[in-house]
This record gives C-alpha cells, structure tokens and sequence, in this order.
C-alpha cells in the first residue's frame, strides 16, 4: 500500500506536469477554458505539497489552507511594485506569483482545491472497501 506522503509526492508531481503542460501547450485543452486550468491546477498542486508536508492534516483543514494561500497570491498580485513585477517577469516568477489579480481564478483555485478534496474522498473510500472482509 501506498503511503500517504507517497501518494501526495506522486501527485503533486504528476499535478506540476499537468500544470506546466497546460501552459507550454494551450492547443491541447478548449480554447473557451483561457488559463483557467493551469490556475486550477495550481491550487491543486498547493493542495497536494501540503499533503504531503503534514499527511496527518484532516481533509477540511488541508482545504482551508491551500485555499487560503492560492487566495493569498491572487491578492498579492494587486501589488505591482517594480521590483515584484521583474521577479513576476521572470518564467518561474509568472508560475509562482502570477502578475495581475482576477476573480476568475479565485474561482479556478476553488475548483482545483475542491478536484483535490473529491480524489482523496474517493481514495479513502476505495481504501476502506479495499480493507472489508
């Protein structure tokens, strides 16, 4: 069985490749979904890294907190002062900061988070059947 540190490691990997992809190829995905999930995704691979760093965390605290970071950045963003705009000029500066504020990723952060909430509940559920006499 797969340890829970392992499972959040492999995801979060397995998320960053997701999300890098979205962004290097946006032909793959309906041009209607814009960079929204590369947004998703992001929120996502927060979810996971904190996993990860306390496996222990209940499900709705882990939420709470990568919410709360992925909503954090977001607003940062509205900060625009020359030195953090040539950090976010830089590629890995625009993947981790972003560079300007949107409500629809608030939205896109919240969906991620919640594809995240969605796979561990059914990875513990197919744990506890997997565990039945």
């Amino acid at each position: 069985m797969v340890s829970g540190r392992r499972y959040y490691a492999v995801a979060f990997i397995g998320v960053v490749a997701l999300g890098l992809a979205s962004r290097s190829y946006p032909g793959l995905l309906p041009a209607f979904l814009g960079k929204y999930p590369g947004d998703a995704l992001w929120a996502l691979m927060v979810f996971c890294g904190l996993g990860f760093l306390n496996p222990g965390l209940s499900t709705s605290r882990l939420a709470v907190c990568a919410l709360l970071i992925s909503y954090v950045d977001e607003f940062t963003q509205l900060y625009q002062a020359p030195w953090i705009n040539k950090i976010r000029d830089t590629y890995v500066g625009h993947l981790i900061l972003g560079s300007t504020f949107s409500w629809f990723d608030m939205l896109a952060y919240t969906v991620g988070v919640a594809f995240g909430v969605t796979c561990k509940a059914m990875a513990g559920s197919l744990r506890s059947k997997s565990m039945e006499p």
